[in-house]
């Protein structure tokens, strides 16, 4: 492994191509090389066997510098860092500073591979990659590049299912002081757990474990191992870390719109006009005015006794004719506010 700093001062880790998978995809290329040639050479040379000897030269020195410097140049440009046999290896090229390679460093690696492999039949190649730290040939050291390998060992999931027997114990856990580095490494650890001799697995377990519990309380039941109390701080952590993230997605969700009413009410139907025409679909719910059970409120007083009219709500129609008790009005005069009332 070793540390590239991008363009943004960021520090990326990235697998180095170690020299015999380097030396695979070589030969791969090399033999795709050679068949490209020899097959261009013979159908060059069986369509101008007539041609000037001069003419025939120069179509095979193009051809041969077509194929031995063109090959690596075309595919590496096109594929971002692939030729043949890197991809049949999982390699790629790539800058000193994590990105793509381009044009211009493809073409310093192909000029410096002539040199390298098909005059000194590799042996600076070889050299350089053994003196290197990073595993860099004559051509890398030119262009600025670096050979990586994109297929890892293998991996296996981080076991961060909850043990049964430790699932109480995690739920009480304080994990608020618990510093990230001491996560991932423990993630780490358990990733790469398979991989490591059982006295590894034990001591490596043991002083991560050590280190977390001083974050962690309360301290683990007695006689649980490092790799189970790793397993259930870093499971409780996460189902934690879902749970609130979940929260948050809930209470950011907006509220769901109402479903409209079919029938919004209109006014008339809170409180209908008296005067209102009534719908012969409606003849069952009647107005209030035409109910017939009498009113909860007295009766008017012209309904009691007749008499005349208060000024206030003057009521159309002939006035009905005064008690016997009283002698009949025969000219009223006007009254002090100047009302007359009807004869």
């Amino acid at each position: 492994m070793s540390d590239v700093v991008t363009g943004e001062a960021v520090v990326v880790e990235v697998r180095v191509a170690q020299l015999p998978s380097r030396a695979a995809a070589l030969l791969i290329d090399i033999a795709v090389q050679l068949a490209t040639l020899f097959g261009a050479s013979f159908v060059v040379g069986a369509l101008v066997f007539t041609a000037d000897e001069a003419l025939t030269t120069m179509i095979y020195i193009a051809l041969t510098v077509l194929v031995l410097v063109g090959y690596p140049v075309i595919f590496e440009t096109l594929s971002r860092g692939r030729s043949l046999g890197k991809l049949a290896l999982g390699l790629r090229v790539v800058s000193d500073d994590g990105s793509p390679e381009r044009f211009r460093q493809a073409l310093f690696r192909g000029l410096a591979g002539v040199l390298e492999f098909w005059t000194l039949s590799g042996a600076p190649a070889l050299i350089s990659s053994l003196i290197s730290e990073k595993g860099k040939r004559l051509g890398d050291i030119f262009a600025g590049t670096i050979v990586i390998s994109e297929r890892g060992p293998r991996q296996y999931g981080p076991p961060l299912e909850m043990p049964p027997q430790l699932a109480a114990w995690a739920a009480t856990l304080e994990l608020s002081r618990l510093p990230e580095g001491i996560a991932t490494t423990a993630r780490q650890y358990l990733t790469r757990w398979h991989d490591l001799s059982p006295a590894v697995q034990h001591e490596m377990g043991a002083r991560i474990a050590t280190e977390m519990s001083a974050f962690v309380s309360p301290p683990p039941p007695p006689g649980v191992p490092p790799f189970a109390y790793l397993t259930a701080v870093l499971a409780e952590r996460r189902r934690r870390d879902h749970a609130r993230l979940a929260l948050q997605a809930g209470t950011r969700q907006p509220p769901a719109p109402a479903m409209p009413m079919p029938y919004p009410p209109q006014p008339h139907q809170q409180a209908p006009h008296p005067y209102q025409q009534t719908q012969p679909s409606h003849r069952q719910a009647q107005p209030p005015y035409q109910q017939s059970q009498p009113p909860p409120y007295p009766p008017q007083p012209h309904q009691r006794a007749p008499h005349p009219p208060r000024p206030q709500q003057p009521i159309p129609g002939p006035m009905p004719a005064p008690p016997a008790s009283q002698p009949p009005a025969t000219a009223p005069g006007p009254t002090s506010g100047g009302f007359v009332p009807p004869a």
